[in-house]
């Protein structure tokens, strides 16, 4: 119970710390991280396995328009062997097709279709997982973007210990300037699976970019998997992830990101190379709403 609270602490004092950073008023730092803390906190959080490697921005699709993005990640240097049954990463291509319609000006729903090729393992199919989210209306004025998702589905024994599980991330983002922040202090839990015993785990996410030209922006992804809320893992057994990354603005309509990730600890890959590529279809005209940052 004392590492819970420790672990509650930990994680309320980062989260407004960053709030804080923002311009965000003081009571409402305060009410924002209740919510965090009360509502998301009976939840488990997963490393995004390499398949979908984004920290994601507060904004929506618009209504009436779908996204489609493909995520390619190749890991250069990772696990050689079999775990728990589990594929070896080492030289493994991850395609990851995510679809995302845009429901109203508030809502929308993403699907992802999970894939990996690794040679001598032919090209698999991963799974499937499903994901609506919901964000702060443009009316509430509010100084911060603020979305929260839900993220529910399968994947194989093959490629997962778990094979359901259960994702809530919470996303606050801000644009200051040539500045982009987002910090999405994800939680997630195992549905069916040996980690169930394991509990509520926490992975914190976190973006910063820079405009160095109106349509080049340079920044540093962090992404890690921190382990049970009420006592994380050693920093050996944690997975600490850095990826210097490039967003090229060349078009409301597309999304391209791209950028080489760095394990930091024993539990984590050691290097991959990823990539974001996403075109937005509108069947409708424009809203005009300008996005902030990184979708």
């Amino acid at each position: 119970m004392q590492n819970a609270c420790k672990a509650r602490s930990a994680i309320a004092f980062e989260a407004s710390a960053f709030l804080r950073a923002l311009c965000m008023p003081r009571h409402a730092v305060g009410g924002l991280i209740f919510v965090v803390l009360t509502v998301l906190m009976p939840l488990r959080v997963a490393a995004q396995d390499n398949y979908e490697i984004q920290v994601y921005g507060a904004d929506t699709v618009e209504p009436g328009s779908t996204m489609v993005e493909l995520h390619s990640n190749f890991t250069v240097s990772g696990s050689k062997v079999v775990t728990d049954g589990v594929a070896p990463t080492n030289h493994a291509e991850h395609e990851t097709i995510e679809i995302t319609q845009g429901i109203n000006s508030w809502f929308e729903t993403g699907f992802y279709i999970f894939t990996s090729a690794r040679n001598g393992d032919g090209w698999d199919w991963v799974g499937d997982h499903i994901r609506p989210r919901f964000r702060a209306p443009d009316s509430w004025h509010w100084p911060v973007g603020v979305s929260v998702s839900n993220e529910v589905g399968y994947q194989r024994r093959k490629f997962s210990v778990d094979t359901w599980s259960w994702e809530i991330r919470p996303i606050i983002d801000k644009k200051i300037g040539p500045w982009y922040l987002a910090f999405n202090p994800t939680f997630d839990r195992a549905l069916h699976g040996p980690d169930v015993s394991r509990g509520f785990e926490f992975s914190p996410n976190a973006k910063v970019s820079f405009d160095i030209t109106p349509k080049v922006a340079l920044g540093m992804e962090y992404y890690g998997a921190l382990g049970p809320v009420d006592s994380f893992d050693r920093l050996h057994d944690q997975q600490q992830q850095f990826f210097p990354s490039v967003d090229l603005n060349v078009s409301p309509d597309w999304e391209i990101n791209f950028g080489v990730g760095v394990g930091a600890t024993h539990g984590s890959d050691h290097l991959i190379v990823k990539g974001i590529l996403g075109r937005r279809f509108s069947f409708h005209h424009k809203s005009g709403r300008v996005r902030t940052g990184t979708y």
